[in-house]
């Protein structure tokens, strides 16, 4: 009996791997959640493209969430693998330094904006 559970847990600590990095038990924000929804929106909304893909990792290079010029297009390429707040980080480093103000964007965004560009002075 004491193998077969030395063997479960060891699967199930297998099963807890995301792109080969082990994958953390923090509880999902609700409120990153929705930040990134809004900052999504915000982006298509001020002629970003937003996709989010898997990134692949290969020897060689290294691939990371951010904006390019695809064709004609700016496109923000956002991992999957990424947590909440990474995911978050991203999106607001992709739209720093653009023109918010005649969008809307909600007083908890607007919170963390300003705090942001408090941060960067």
């Amino acid at each position: 009996m004491h193998l077969a559970s030395g063997c479960a847990s060891r699967l199930a600590a297998r099963r807890l791997q995301t792109a080969g990095r082990p994958v953390t038990t923090v509880a999902v924000s609700r409120r990153d959640e929705a930040l990134c929804e809004e900052l999504k929106e915000l982006a298509t909304k001020l002629g970003l493209r937003v996709r989010e893909e898997i990134l692949l990792r290969e020897v060689g290079y290294r691939v990371r969430s951010g904006v390019c010029r695809v064709r004609d297009e700016n496109v923000l390429f956002l991992d999957r693998h990424l947590l909440p707040g990474e995911r978050l980080e991203v999106l607001l480093g992709a739209l720093e330094g653009r023109d918010l103000e005649s969008h809307y964007v909600s007083p908890a965004l607007r919170r963390l904006l300003e705090r942001r560009g408090d941060a960067a002075a």
